[in-house]
């Protein structure tokens, strides 16, 4: 139970920052409308750290992504019995995560009557910067597999400040290769937010694309699963 509750609030307060930001830098009226590409990687970089910090302190190990979990299990740096409690977590903290964030940015939603003007599921989800399923779907998992793989030689990387070194891993990451495709990392983090983005009441919304949303689903534990082999076969 512990697990589940960890990943839960962990997984929210990852995404009430993240998409937070991504509601701030989009949304009409909003101060930090239109801030740079680096606001959004050192957001998402801090808002996974304070997500460790809290999960891990409500006694999960701050996976709080899909693609950890699963590709630690599949080669055995975690344990299968705990992975339906963590998913579960993980995807209904994000759902929580992203209505919050609807409901603390309402009247700028309402502010913001189309897509064009930034009233896109882009504030909770990700989208290719060039569509190209193959290419996008290799971007999320060769990213990823850069994410995990360092994340597994961090060792245990939800004590002491060593979240911090995940925040700023999951921060170059995004400089590096998130301009791509956003960088979902995180099928949690991606699916769950663009469920709510689907069936919330959010004034003037648009399309959630979900013809898209294979990629940040498929891709990251990919490269999740391919990270945690390549790290079996070096110990």
């Amino acid at each position: 139970m512990s697990g589940f509750i960890g990943e839960f609030f962990g997984t929210l307060v990852l995404i009430v920052l993240g998409t937070g930001c991504g509601a701030a830098i989009n949304l009409q009226k909003s101060y930090a409308k239109g801030a740079s590409w680096l606001y959004v990687t050192i957001a998402w970089g801090m808002a996974v750290t304070f997500g460790v910090y809290v999960a891990a302190n409500l006694g999960s190990q701050g996976h709080l992504n899909p693609a950890v979990t699963i590709g630690f299990a599949s080669f055995g740096f975690f344990p299968w019995s705990e992975v339906g409690p963590y998913l579960l977590g993980q995807f209904l903290g994000a759902f929580v995560g992203a209505a919050l964030v609807a409901i603390q940015f309402y009247p700028h939603f309402k502010a913001t009557k189309t897509s064009e003007a930034g009233n896109n599921v882009g504030i909770f989800a990700t989208a290719p910067a060039i569509k190209n399923n193959l290419f996008n779907f290799l971007s999320e998992t060769i990213a990823t597999f850069i994410f995990v793989f360092a994340l597994l030689n961090l060792g245990d990387f939800d004590k002491g400040l060593k979240p911090i070194a995940v925040g700023l891993l999951i921060m170059v990451v995004g400089q590096a290769l998130g301009g791509t495709t956003g960088f979902a990392l995180n099928p949690a983090r991606d699916w769950s937010p663009r469920l709510a983005y689907t069936v919330l009441p959010i004034p003037n919304k648009s399309s959630a694309n979900w013809s898209y949303a294979w990629v940040p689903m498929v891709g990251p534990i990919a490269g999740g699963i391919l990270a945690a082999g390549l790290q079996y076969l070096l110990k």
